[in-house]
């Protein structure tokens, strides 16, 4: 704000030119910052407490900043799993995606060696890069607004469920403690014996004509 301050005073531009420029310039991030949040709102939904949730969520996103291709060229991850299916499920592999295609593509370099042709943005991004280019910035970007969608809706449904099916599950549960402590002897009913002391030697019938010790 002190840097605003001094721009302010010194006439460069107004509040409003302020306020939509810094709104404009973070909006990508508060994008990012969404989309991660909704991957730990759905991680948040299936562990027990805040600390298998922070473990679990480290391992997902270390998983998915592995394969997005920055660490590690996307082809040449080993195809059975980390390329297929998790490089695709992962949202940092369509971002830098989308981001090299929108920095690079339309671009001419200095060759490396004096006299040879000059490099291309699409050259740079196919073959150092291994990026392939069929597909456009804007499918990119796409794919990463499905992602952030399908967090949501998957979120929803595992609320849902454990909503409906918890009941259900704690019901089972109450049923299967009750019968094992029911095979255990010392839960096992067994027929209470009075005490002597309640038990007169005579029926009360029998003992109307006898006197209160009382009088």
């Amino acid at each position: 704000m002190k840097v605003f301050y001094r721009e302010r005073l010194n006439g460069y531009y107004g509040v409003s030119v302020f306020i939509v420029s810094n709104f404009l310039s973070s909006f990508p991030f508060l994008a990012v910052v969404t989309l991660t949040k909704s991957l730990m709102m759905v991680v948040a939904s299936l562990v027990p407490n805040f600390l298998m949730g922070i473990i679990t969520g480290a391992g997902i996103m270390g998983i998915l900043m592995m394969t997005s291709g920055f660490f590690r060229l996307l082809p040449d991850l080993p195809k059975p799993f980390w390329r297929y299916p998790v490089s695709y499920l992962s949202y940092g592999s369509w971002g830098i995606q989308g981001a090299y295609k929108n920095d690079f593509i339309g671009l001419e370099f200095d060759p490396m060696i004096p006299g040879d042709q000059k490099l291309t943005g699409d050259f740079i991004i196919q073959h150092m890069f291994g990026i392939p280019i069929d597909h456009s910035k804007w499918w990119d970007l796409a794919a990463i607004v499905a992602i952030l969608v399908s967090y949501r809706v998957l979120f929803f449904v595992i609320l849902k469920f454990k909503e409906n099916a918890l009941p259900l599950f704690q019901t089972l549960y109450a049923k299967r403690t009750l019968q094992q402590l029911d095979k255990r002897p010392s839960f096992r009913k067994v027929p209470s014996i009075s005490s002597k002391r309640h038990q007169p030697l005579h029926s009360l019938s029998s003992q109307e004509g006898l006197n209160s010790p009382l009088q």
